[in-house]
């Protein structure tokens, strides 16, 4: 921010200058050029038009975006879900559970989710991410009391990787296809959305002896806990956003690419005894 300051300093300091030289040497040779008021406005009104079009142009080179109308109703209806009912039941959420209770029903929704990540980061022969989900499942669900724990993450700071099939299909060449909001779960893709589907096949919630109801109930729980943790993030983008729908469909299109541009084949880094081996660890 200083640096940006400093450069509109230098900038109106060349801007101020030009003029004042030109005075002192004379150079009354030069012809000059005056605007009606009415001119003026057009042209600022041209010049502020052509900053922010090349912006909206590069956001739309991100990601197909044919159903705009459809989205930002739907992105709209999103809107007022979070703020009229989600954001309020998170909040009231954090009021009555200690933020340790939070985090440990955070680390267990998050542990049970592992064969879907560790499946995906195999069929991307992302082989050191497997690895790692795998390793962390095991420490996880033992030392770390059935995942209310992160002990992997705290002791050898191996961290979660998010893989899903949308980025499996990504990594083998498929697009995004077009953007597409749905309800309640935010931006996504044709190619996401897709992938969102066979993700659910690898949740072992879908295998429990659970209703319909029971099942979407835990998945809302799932959703008000998160909230419940996060440090109002979308209002931070609200109060900033010239336009908020553009500024998500471009941050997270921007997300996708760089999550299905990563690759690893690194298996030395799998058999690593300086990370895995628990002697090595820093008790």
């Amino acid at each position: 921010m200083i640096s940006r300051f400093l450069l509109l300093l230098f900038c109106a300091g060349i801007c101020l200058s030009a003029p004042l030289a030109a005075a002192e040497q004379g150079s009354s040779d030069v012809p000059t050029t005056f605007l009606s008021t009415s001119q003026e406005d057009d042209q600022f009104d041209a010049d502020f038009d052509d900053d922010f079009d090349t912006p909206k142009q590069a956001y739309k080179l991100l990601i197909a975006d044919p159903f705009e109308g459809f989205n930002r109703s739907v992105f709209w209806f999103n809107d007022k879900l979070y703020f009229y009912l989600l954001k309020p039941v998170a909040k009231s959420f954090r009021l009555v559970a200690p933020r340790p209770a939070r985090v440990s029903i955070n680390n267990f929704l998050s542990n049970l989710a592992t064969p879907a990540r560790a499946a995906n980061s195999l069929l991307q022969l992302n082989f050191y991410n497997f690895g790692t989900e795998l390793y962390r499942f095991i420490v996880n669900s033992t030392v770390g009391l059935g995942g209310l724990f992160d002990p992997a993450v705290a002791i050898t700071g191996l961290k979660r990787k998010n893989e899903d099939f949308g980025q499996t299909l990504g990594y083998y060449g498929a697009g995004h296809g077009f953007y597409l909001v749905l309800p309640v779960l935010g931006p996504s893709s044709l190619r996401d959305g897709s992938g969102m589907l066979v993700d659910g096949f690898l949740d072992p919630l879908f295998y429990a002896d659970l209703r319909t109801g029971e099942y979407l109930a835990i998945h809302a729980f799932k959703m008000t806990n998160w909230l419940s943790l996060d440090r109002d993030t979308y209002e931070g983008i609200i109060r900033d956003a010239i336009d908020p729908y553009l500024f998500i469909r471009a941050a997270y299109a921007q997300r996708r690419l760089a999550q299905t541009g990563e690759t690893s084949y690194d298996l030395d880094t799998l058999f690593d005894a300086d990370t895995y081996h628990p002697l090595k660890w820093n008790w």
